[in-house]
């Protein structure tokens, strides 16, 4: 057996580490010095191992006929494990039904292919935990896979996590939405707004998290899979549907790696992964067919992501192919806590109903330092509206005391077949987005002429537009 990762402060190689120990501004650090940071990132995060004992869910009780419920057994499974000092968990072929299922340190959780697991759509099947929803911490229904405070886990395999989200559950708790499918909500219905507004003004007002109960008749979706405050974790291969609300939520975790998942949902708010005040995550070889956002980095909403003041950083992903959502890689929009150095290489994005390639959203309300973020050879076939925005009238816009702030965004070698504009950038008066750089980059159908206010040093180094060779955006 291989020791996992202890608990340690990550090392940047020699010059990347005096990049951040210097006070050079961003302008100064050269993309050979910050893709040294990306490759340390690789070199760095390492998924944990496991000893070589197998629990079969099927040896504690769990009946694959998909209606009989297993929550107690593959919770036996789970103890027996971690007792004997870790292994994996079976969850072999066939249809299991499952309530919430809470992972402990040194355990695998492994879904064999063939194996689905079903996850009940009653309420009840998900205790309260102290979780994280919408970026503000709060007493709510247990996310669906979730770990707290553990070391050491891994949700794996080739088999399918359904969540069962759709017109008659959990979605219709969304309220009236937007998006161009049926989520089954009609006038009368019950929905989070109330408490969703309950609980933005208990963060504002600064309550103790622990006293923010919600649950049973706050209609608060929850997450699919959250570990929260752990540390060196895996979740690969298994395929993600039909997720209640975001899909994987890495909280306030360190050494991360999420490789070949496949996320499909198109239900309100299926985020395929959104990692929140993490430190080194790897994001490979990934599949997002979403509702939403694909990969969006989070770091609290506003008073209490300034409360808890913890970036996100050290985010490398690549070889990830992106179809339907609202953005393809984004940051925001809760991200009160800051974010930087986020690494994008190799990826694929490609849909009429991708908004957005790269997206960066904020507010003043919200604020947060979002530094250093590189980008490197994506391929785009189409998205809707533009390849590139840098968003700070999202939402509550230029409502509110805190100054978003946005720096040194590098793209380079960016190819886009089609896109209704090649950047909209708009940040605010007071508050400009400085410094992008588009470097060897080519957008090719482009309809409508790019959006740029408020924003300062755009750098185009060889970008071709309908085949032109521009020397402004403006």
């Amino acid at each position: 057996m291989r020791t996992s990762m202890n608990r340690r402060t990550f090392v940047a190689g020699a010059s990347a580490a005096a990049l951040i120990a210097s006070n050079k501004v961003p302008a100064a650090i050269s993309s050979r010095e910050a893709w040294e940071r990306a490759a340390d990132i690789a070199r760095n995060v390492r998924p944990p191992t496991f000893p070589d004992r197998v629990f079969d869910i099927t040896r504690y009780g769990a009946v694959p006929d998909g209606k009989t419920a297993s929550t107690a057994m593959i919770a036996k499974a789970i103890e027996a494990c971690a007792a004997a000092g870790g292994g994996r968990v079976l969850v072999p072929a066939g249809e299991f039904l499952t309530g919430a299922i809470h992972l402990k340190s040194n355990v695998e959780l492994h879904v064999a292919e063939g194996a689905t697991l079903r996850f009940d759509t009653h309420p009840a099947s998900y205790p309260m935990v102290f979780t994280r929803w919408e970026g503000m911490e709060l007493m709510n229904y247990s996310p669906l896979i979730y770990a707290f405070e553990q070391k050491n886990i891994a949700v794996t395999g080739k088999g399918v996590l359904d969540g069962q989200g759709s017109a008659k559950h959990w979605w219709p708790w969304k309220g009236k939405w937007g998006g161009t499918i049926d989520h089954g909500w009609v006038e009368g219905m019950p929905t989070q707004i109330k408490a969703r507004t309950e609980l933005f003004q208990m963060a504002e007002a600064n309550v103790p998290p622990e006293k923010r109960v919600f649950g049973d008749g706050g209609y608060l979706r929850p997450p699919f899979i959250q570990p929260y405050r752990c540390e060196n974790v895996l979740i690969e291969g298994v395929r993600l549907r039909n997720a209640p609300f975001w899909n994987i939520h890495p909280v306030l975790c360190r050494n991360v790696t999420i490789r070949g998942v496949d996320v499909f949902g198109h239900g309100p708010n299926n985020d395929g992964i959104d990692p929140e005040s993490v430190d080194h995550v790897l994001i490979e070889n990934c599949s997002f067919d979403t509702g939403d956002d694909c990969i969006a980095v989070n770091s609290g909403r506003n008073a209490d992501g300034r409360r808890i003041n913890v970036p996100s950083q050290n985010i490398l992903i690549r070889n990830c192919r992106m179809k339907a959502g609202h953005g393809g890689v984004v940051v925001g929009s809760q991200i009160s806590g800051g974010a930087r150095w986020v690494f994008t290489e190799h990826c694929h994005m490609d849909s009429p109903d991708l908004w957005y390639a790269i997206r960066f959203k904020n507010n003043a309300l919200r604020g947060g330092l979002l530094e250093n973020f590189y980008y490197r050879d994506i391929q785009v076939g189409q998205v809707g509206r533009a390849a590139i925005t840098c968003d700070f009238n999202y939402e509550e816009g230029p409502n509110g005391a805190f100054t978003p702030q946005l720096r040194n965004v590098v793209v380079e070698r960016m190819r886009v077949a089609r896109a209704g504009r090649v950047l909209d950038s708009q940040g605010l008066p007071k508050a400009p987005v400085n410094d992008l750089t588009l470097r060897d980059c080519e957008f090719n159908e482009v309809t409508q002429p790019s959006i740029v206010k408020h924003t300062r040093s755009v750098n185009l180094e060889n970008v071709r537009v309908n085949g032109k060779l521009i020397n402004s955006l403006s």
